[in-house]
């Protein structure tokens, strides 16, 4: 059945949709559900939506890609974004995201992935398509990265945020001057408090 299952899914992480689509031919779909999972044949992520165990998947699964899956509306963001630009030195496990719902973390098979509800006319700005090969996913830009990351960040004061953007996140300072004012500057028009201060600092120092 695994071998038949590969072939019918194109798609390495897929939903309750598509496979119950491929078993209709089962008297109990849900009871052959069950049995894949149990086997390892399937590998549930959350409830509707499902990966195949590594051997059986086409490519490595990209995490920016499968946190836009697990919840959304979503994209990546704060630390995670940070890592997979470069900016920061550290190697981050945890995929970090903003959603326009609900905080809410899902702990998977594959692992660990947090969002972070930010419901602000801020939320739709800064917003990038990445692509992993054969499937695109909503990422921060570098500027709306950061920006997300002092939102959520407890540490962040408005104060001295150089000092912050170096010592406390770790950015590679080459990187804090080589970002792009048009972000910024979009963000400046609803930016307010140590968020406004934090725009315009960046802003003067890549203008």
């Amino acid at each position: 059945m695994k071998i038949k299952l590969r072939q019918k899914i194109e798609e390495d992480v897929f939903d309750y949709v598509q496979l119950t689509s491929v078993l209709a031919g089962y008297g109990n779909i849900r009871a052959k559900i069950g049995r894949l999972l149990a086997s390892g044949e399937i590998i549930r992520l959350k409830k509707g939506l499902y990966t195949f165990p590594e051997y059986l998947r086409k490519a490595p699964l990209n995490s920016c890609v499968v946190a836009n899956m697990l919840y959304g509306p979503s994209y990546v963001s704060c630390d995670y974004a940070l890592s997979y630009y470069g900016m920061i030195p550290e190697k981050v496990q945890l995929v970090t995201s903003m959603t326009a719902g609900r905080s809410c973390e899902f702990e998977t098979p594959i692992g660990s992935f947090v969002y972070f509800s930010r419901q602000a006319q801020d939320y739709s700005i800064g917003i990038e398509s990445g692509n992993s090969g054969n499937c695109n996913f909503l990422i921060a830009s570098r500027e709306k990265a950061i920006y997300d990351k002092a939102l959520t960040d407890k540490r962040f004061t408005g104060n001295d945020i150089m000092a912050y953007c170096l010592d406390d996140l770790r950015l590679e300072d080459e990187a804090l001057h080589r970002l792009n004012c048009e972000v910024f500057m979009a963000l400046q028009a609803v930016a307010r408090g140590k968020l406004a201060k934090l725009v315009n600092f960046l802003l003067e120092i890549n203008q």
